[in-house]
């Protein structure tokens, strides 16, 4: 059985800087009628920056919605129309001072499609040169570069909470036990 849901109408209930919330009033696909709010975000980028020596570059941020210090790669939002692979390369410049000879592009992924449509493009960066960052006046990082020894530590402790990181991280361990 195919699975979908008709948008019967739409409407914008918030525009900001980043994200626009509207809600749907949908026909699914069993006859039925339902509501959905939905977060559209035009997207982003995440980068696993990874040393001459198999470091992981990570930053420390604080995050306004969970009130908490995260552990992250380095990420930024899409610019309207930008090529994903601009972003990232712009982003890990600006947050952690790095640029990559080679990229790679790992996936992209949806980063949570029950409510929002924002996609997310991950790319592995390699053959880093540290110059100087350019952060955003209202960014505050502090940027690591950790070993996987480091790195598992973080995992068993809990103390890596972000999905994309967590991706990122996924593929580092995938990528180095294949080849």
């Amino acid at each position: 059985m195919d699975y979908f849901e008709k948008t019967l109408k739409e409407r914008e209930i918030f525009s900001g800087r980043i994200i626009k919330v509207k809600v749907a009033d949908v026909e699914l696909s069993n006859g039925g009628f339902s509501q959905r709010e939905i977060v559209e975000h035009p997207g982003a980028v995440a980068i696993l920056a990874v040393t001459d020596e198999q470091k992981v570059v990570l930053l420390r941020q604080f995050r306004k919605a969970v009130e908490e210090v995260l552990w992250e790669i380095p990420a930024g939002k899409l610019e309207k129309n930008e090529d994903p692979l601009i972003c990232a390369k712009r982003e890990l410049q600006e947050e952690t001072g790095y640029t990559a000879e080679k990229w790679e592009k790992l996936c992209q992924f949806y980063t949570s499609p029950g409510f929002s449509n924002e996609i997310l493009y991950l790319y592995r960066a390699e053959g880093l040169k540290l110059g100087l960052s350019n952060l955003d006046q209202d960014e505050f990082v502090e940027v690591f570069t950790l070993s996987r020894k480091e790195l598992e530590e973080l995992l068993e402790q809990g103390k890596i909470k972000d999905a994309k990181t967590l991706l990122g991280l996924l593929y580092f361990n995938l990528k180095d036990k294949t080849t």
